[in-house]
């Protein structure tokens, strides 16, 4: 894999070239936009600057910088005054963090009251786990418990991470989520994408999806959606500060 910033640039051409690719995100960010309240909008790991592009007066930020990047920050340590954003928004983030216990209350922090953290996520479903586990660079733990300190630290840089870990946080440890962070409201969960999205080979692999095929597939996946917590390849999460 490409080295930290040259990852941006190499993602933001793949977008630029990859039409499927698109049309994908085009849909993600109508989903989110329809969760966000009105209001500021923070969103972390701005990437190839893709979201921007669809809510202009978002502040993007990264943990390098890039010249459509407006601000370089870490998650675990918010540089904000509290109650300062209406909305925090991470798409493909969560997974990267080494420790999502500390993003979340530094997050809820920064959030005003009725505030919310909107996340689109990997999730790992029978169907999904062994794509996830062998097929994708970023790999997958699952043996982990993602509110014990240390738990990714053989993380090897901020681009890696463990597709598991938002499954298993608001899944297998939500007992714990809604224990740790009463006042981050779990207000909305849904399980997405089985065919586009796994076809359409991400950022990393060939699209195996023909663009005629798009509104085929996407029927055919509305038929398939009573099947999601088995062949979801997709977590959506909208949590609200109470």
């Amino acid at each position: 894999m490409l080295q930290d910033p040259y990852i941006l640039y190499e993602r933001k051409q793949i977008w630029k070239s990859k039409k499927i690719l698109k049309k994908l995100y085009h849909n993600w960010y109508r989903i989110i936009g329809n969760a966000l309240r009105p209001g500021s909008i923070l969103e972390i790991g701005g990437g190839s600057g893709n979201l921007k592009e669809f809510f202009n007066d978002s502040i993007s930020s990264d943990i390098v910088f890039a010249p459509w990047i407006d601000a370089v920050l870490d998650a675990h340590h918010l540089p904000f005054h509290d109650a300062t954003f209406d909305n925090i928004i991470l798409f493909d983030v969560l997974h990267h963090l080494s420790n999502p216990a500390q993003f979340f209350s530094e997050a809820q922090k920064a959030l005003k009251t009725k505030g919310r953290i909107v996340l689109m996520e990997p999730y790992i479903s029978l169907a999904s786990f062994l794509i996830y586990r062998l097929l994708h660079s970023e790999g997958l733990v699952w043996n982990i418990n993602p509110f014990e300190k240390g738990c990714l630290d053989k993380i090897k840089n901020d681009f890696h991470g463990n597709q598991a870990i938002p499954t298993l946080i608001f899944e297998k440890y939500k007992h714990r989520f809604v224990k740790d962070f009463p006042r981050l409201k779990i207000i909305k969960k849904l399980r997405l994408d089985f065919i586009i999205y796994p076809l359409s080979g991400g950022f990393h692999n060939p699209s195996l999806c023909p663009l005629f095929l798009y509104s085929t597939l996407e029927y055919l996946e509305k038929i398939l959606h009573p099947l999601n917590r088995f062949i979801a390849f997709r977590l959506f999460v909208v949590l609200e500060k109470a």
